[in-house]
């Protein structure tokens, strides 16, 4: 976690909501990835979670709350995880690849871009190819999600998840349209470019290419049905309850209660369990919000402003707030 300017150190009633949130929800979504959190910092935390009796009263004994970059608003937007008709063989409507990482792509060093990929033809023929969607804004949108559900004509559902990308920066195609006046921005959402692609295929081809990041994926196996997709922790994502953060200034595995404004206010704990590749900085976050149809139109509705505030073991949110215990 990287230090922010003028941390202070807040009390749960100055949280708004507080009272209001299931906690026990929360403490479960956080009790599964608390295995892979620091011991020396949240080592009395985990312990703690073997003898909870009251989830409220837990959190308030074993952590407090601290707010970083005061006086700036946090960023919420929010994902899901699609559901998308696939093919295991291209056909004349099925003919956009999804791929696995090339072997001679090296760590996250820069590789091609997206356009440099997809008119080269560098990844043909390779046996690289997980499946085929219909339509090139399919590809597109899943990896800006990072994870999906492939629905094949059997019956047979496959999850991919996010495996690795070209090392390329990710860039808004939804900031380029607002900036070309192709859309407004009070009204842009991933449905509105989808269609707006399809409508203008060229123009449409070389929006896509304005965001030189590319996603490979692998497929996920050992999940149940109704198991979210896997974040960077390794654990299914709980909707409305997992976050995807910058890990940078927010450590995952740690709960954070989130202040969303906007249409469909929202004040919850949750926890960061995720990372993205348009998540950067200490006060920009991701809501996962679940799969399928219903949840891409939650998620594809959120861009509000708010406030974010970490939890952190008592101890180690007093030093850094200068408080002494």
């Amino acid at each position: 976690m990287t230090a922010a300017s003028h941390p202070i150190l807040l009390r749960f009633d100055d949280l708004k909501g507080w009272r209001n949130d299931d906690v026990a929800s929360a403490l479960a979504v956080f009790q599964a990835t608390s295995d892979q959190l620091d011991l020396k910092t949240w080592g009395t935390v985990c312990a703690g979670l073997s003898s909870v009796e009251n989830t409220r009263v837990f959190v308030e004994t074993y952590m407090l709350p601290v707010q970083f970059h005061v006086g700036q608003k946090a960023v919420f937007t929010g994902y899901f995880e699609p559901e998308i008709e696939a093919r295991s063989k291209p056909d004349a409507l099925f003919k956009h690849p999804i791929y696995r990482p090339p072997p001679e792509m090296a760590g996250n060093l820069p590789w091609h871009t997206r356009e440099q990929i997809e008119t080269s033809g560098i990844l043909q023929n390779r046996g690289l190819e997980i499946a085929w969607l219909r339509d090139a804004t399919e590809v597109f949108f899943l990896q800006v999600q990072g994870s999906g559900r492939l629905k094949f004509p059997n019956g047979e559902v496959r999850r991919v998840g996010f495996a690795a990308k070209n090392g390329q920066p990710y860039r808004s195609i939804g900031k380029e349209m607002i900036r070309l006046g192709l859309m407004n921005a009070a009204g842009i959402s991933a449905r509105k470019i989808t269609d707006w692609i399809q409508e203008h295929p060229n123009a449409g081809r070389e929006l896509m290419h304005h965001n030189p990041s590319y996603v490979f994926f692998k497929e996920i196996t050992g999940l149940e049905p109704n198991d979210g997709p896997v974040g960077a922790m390794d654990h299914a994502l709980t909707p409305e309850r997992s976050l995807a953060v910058d890990p940078e200034h927010i450590p995952l595995g740690a709960p954070v209660w989130i202040e969303k404004e906007g249409e469909q206010p929202l004040n919850r704990l949750m926890v960061a369990q995720d990372v993205g590749s348009a998540i950067k900085g200490p006060n920009r976050a991701d809501i996962f919000y679940g799969t399928g149809a219903v949840a891409g139109d939650m998620a594809g509705r959120v861009h509000d402003t708010g406030r974010m505030v970490v939890l952190l073991p008592r101890a180690l949110a007093m030093k850094i707030t200068g408080k002494v215990g």
